[in-house]
């Protein structure tokens, strides 16, 4: 079987799944605009440098899916892209079992792809090389089984688990698949579970609100010795109740990313959000420094974020292709342009963050 022919043939088995295996999140309010995507195409330009993309997803949801064909499709842009790391997603989780180990599904699921990248079939990028899964850390103790059978099912490419703990008193802002208690980060039974993945040499990838972030820097501070990747920069909230607050609350996002700078262990994707900075952007709100300013605190103040920061070309990026692929060029530093990020970073610092040496798968 050909290489295309293989891809097509994994891109129409995931479409006629079961729900069972896609009904675990609900379906997307609007369809993917291919015709908006490709409006611009742009040359990389560093197509030499060595990047290694360390968010994205693979799913299949109930008339929404975006699996290694789409991911591929997405980064054959000119760029060489050597490795990924894939972020849990809550998809292809078991459907039996005990409920605590259906995540498991997910990541026997991804190492999968990532095998079939790792021949070399499908082109020089090692998908999945990498493997961020999901387990409930609220469990205390009793999550140790949970994460040592995702290390069997991740195996060399398992690295540790993400735990969703966004919080905020305007329910609007919550995800409904991720229901969580305040201050969730500084309960008994969470850290019981968070020990546990240091003693395993696990990271924990944390994504919460703006507002949350001095609990991040009060559980780094606990756990020293436990890597934690914030996402998306803190995720400056512009909507609900924050929208129109730029001014306000762009101070206390600094101030807090820059306390949290201080922990050795924090390391930072610098990551454009959905549905968070995106209305300051819609209001003109952003400033042409916001981009500049996750450069103090993620360089000026250690925080482990050297490299490129990938560029958007347009505010009004499709939600679909967030954290997914959709290659645009490489830009260093800052541009009147560049308010629309995603996160990419060389090689070596992906390195130095999940102990990989890339050029092995």
């Amino acid at each position: 079987m050909r290489r295309r022919e293989f891809m097509a043939f994994l891109g129409s088995a995931a479409a006629v799944l079961p729900l069972t295996a896609s009904a675990q999140q609900p379906a997307p309010p609007n369809p993917v605009r291919q015709d908006w995507l490709d409006r611009r195409k742009e040359s990389a330009l560093e197509p030499e440098l060595p990047i290694v993309d360390p968010h994205h997803h693979l799913w299949v949801r109930p008339g929404w899916r975006y699996m290694l064909d789409d991911f591929l499709a997405d980064t054959n842009s000119g760029h060489n892209i050597v490795a990924t790391v894939f972020v849990q997603a809550i998809s292809m989780y078991r459907d039996s079992g005990p409920i605590e180990m259906r995540p498991v599904g997910e990541t026997e699921f991804v190492n999968g792809m990532a095998a079939i990248c790792a021949s070399g079939y499908c082109g020089k990028t090692r998908v999945a090389a990498g493997i961020v899964g999901h387990a409930d850390v609220t469990l205390g103790s009793r999550v140790e089984p949970v994460l040592a059978a995702l290390q069997r099912a991740g195996r060399d490419r398992f690295r540790g688990i993400r735990y969703i703990t966004a919080w905020d008193a305007d329910t609007s802002l919550i995800n409904p698949s991720y229901p969580v208690p305040p201050r969730l980060l500084a309960e008994k039974t969470f850290r019981e579970g968070f020990a546990v993945l240091g003693r395993l040499g696990l990271s924990f990838d944390g994504l919460v609100f703006h507002p949350q972030l001095d609990d991040v820097a009060n559980l780094a501070g606990a756990f020293p010795d436990t890597k934690i990747v914030l996402n998306h920069v803190g995720r400056l909230v512009g909507t609900g109740v924050y929208a129109g607050k730029l001014k306000e609350e762009f101070p206390r996002w600094a101030a807090s990313m820059k306390a949290l700078a201080a922990h050795e262990n924090v390391y930072v994707k610098v990551g454009r959000d959905a549905g968070t900075v995106d209305q300051h952007i819609a209001d003109r709100q952003i400033p042409d420094t916001l981009v500049e300013a996750c450069h103090v605190a993620a360089l000026d103040h250690d925080l482990a974020m050297r490299g490129c920061f990938r560029r958007r070309s347009s505010r009004g990026f499709d939600t679909r292709r967030n954290g997914c692929g959709g290659c645009q060029p490489l830009q260093h530093g800052t541009s009147s342009n560049s308010h629309g990020f995603l996160p990419y970073l060389t090689g070596s610092v992906a390195q130095v963050c999940w102990q990989n040496e890339w050029g092995k798968y």
